[in-house]
């Protein structure tokens, strides 16, 4: 038998918000940088490249890990860490083992594994759960298409074939309805520069709603899920998060919100598209582009992003930079380069170029970027943030102190209130600010 709900977190109350199903609602004011919710990981996955410089366990990230015994393939700060992680690495271990190179279930797979184990072991509310539990996730079942259900079969596939030791499995029937849970439930983990550490589940943070004007931003202190204030927020007020990047113009986001969550956002911003007309500047010309061909170069925008996102699993970093250059020389006749579309292949190239550390190809980008970003994105905002990081570091590796201490303490600023002065990506930066 289920336990009661533990009390909910001081403040907050879960609520029906109109039109959105339920919702978080603020019971108390809250002031900016204040911490509104702490939730620790119901089921969490570190990424397959991060394993060696982070703990497969807490997701600290730290040199002279010890790795697994068996399957040489984990690492753990610890021996606490490790036999905290043993009851979901076991489900793992052995099969890495015997599948070898051929052991690659992907991370969603991953994670719906790990829940399907916490659920059997922990039957009982959890203390990530004092809000919403995962068995009340939404899964929008009747909202997917042929497509999506194909893609969650091959999902079911890949669970039977490289989990089948460890698991009691539901029937198909459930587990269509647990990894589409997953899919509009799930979190992605990110460092303080936001690459990629690892997927996990939030249930008490899942409550929060959208909007493209949030109150409150996500950050992550190992696996632990933390919400704080980016704006005042009064008693009676709802909580929304933001469940994607804020950068694009309003169809845009809208197109991926119907993607990803089967909605539309009718907040201030998607309303009065007040945003659109700055995030999609046109150059200044004595000619203008007629409407027709701003229109058809959006839409060549929107294909070579899509193109870029394929491309980077298969070409070779040469070939990604030339597809940046050529797009950004297409779009700059019509577009300005503060333009959202410009500065996605701009971000892009960036990233190119840090990767085969071309330091001064990527600072170059980097300072295109960052005074767009300011504008267009809202306060604290964490790829600002990212960005002026990146920004600050590029300037210290090319010996440009004076650049680099504005730019990491631009970083910090906002940091500051979006991960908590005591987090430890704030001390590392700090760090690096007494060593140069």
């Amino acid at each position: 038998m289920r336990s009661e709900a533990a009390p909910q977190p001081d403040g907050l109350e879960r609520f029906a918000s109109a039109g959105k199903g339920r919702g978080l609602r603020a019971r108390r004011r809250f002031a900016v940088g204040e911490l509104l919710l702490s939730c620790p990981a119901y089921a969490a996955v570190l990424t397959v490249s991060e394993r060696g410089s982070h703990c497969d366990g807490c997701f600290a990230r730290k040199e002279g890990l010890s790795k697994c015994g068996r399957c040489k393939q984990a690492f753990y700060c610890n021996v606490e860490c490790q036999k905290e992680d043993w009851p979901m690495h076991k489900l793992e271990c052995a099969s890495m083992c015997t599948f070898g190179q051929n052991w690659h279930p992907s991370e969603t797979v991953r994670l719906t594994a790990r829940i399907l184990a916490k659920q059997k072991t922990h039957p009982e509310r959890t203390q990530s759960e004092k809000l919403l539990a995962v068995r009340e996730f939404e899964s929008h079942l009747d909202k997917l298409d042929n497509e999506k259900r194909e893609l969650i079969q091959n999902d079911i596939a890949a669970l039977h074939h490289f989990y089948s030791k460890h698991l009691d499995y539901p029937d198909n029937a459930a587990l269509v309805v647990l990894f589409a849970q997953v899919n509009c439930n799930g979190f992605t983990i990110e460092d303080e520069e936001l690459s990629h550490l690892g997927s996990a589940i939030f249930p008490d943070v899942a409550l929060m709603n959208h909007s493209c004007c949030p109150n409150v931003i996500v950050t992550y202190k190992g696996t632990l899920a933390e919400v704080r204030a980016v704006r005042e927020i009064e008693p009676g007020e709802e909580i929304f998060s933001s469940y994607i990047d804020l950068l694009y113009p309003t169809e845009d986001r809208n197109d991926r919100l119907r993607d990803s969550y089967f909605f539309s956002c009718d907040c201030r911003e998607c309303t009065t598209k007040e945003k659109d007309k700055e995030k999609l500047e046109i150059c200044k010309l004595n000619d203008p582009p007629s409407a027709e061909t701003v229109k058809d170069m959006i839409k060549y925008a929107r294909n070579v992003i899509e193109e870029f996102r394929r491309a980077k699993h298969y070409k070779s970093p040469s070939e990604l930079l030339e597809i940046c250059e050529l797009s950004l020389d297409k779009m700059g006749a019509v577009f300005e380069d503060s333009n959202v579309y410009m500065l996605h292949m701009m971000y892009q190239a960036m990233g190119v170029c840090l990767y085969v550390q071309d330091w001064e190809g990527a600072l170059c980008y980097g300072q295109k970027i960052i005074r767009p970003y300011s504008k267009h994105y809202p306060s604290y905002s964490l790829n600002v943030a990212s960005m002026w990081l990146k920004l600050g570091r590029l300037y210290m590796t090319l010996k440009n102190r004076t650049a680099g201490v504005k730019a990491l303490k631009r970083a910090i600023a906002i940091m500051e209130v979006a991960h908590g002065k005591d987090h430890p990506y704030i001390s590392e930066i700090k760090k690096e600010l007494e060593h140069h």
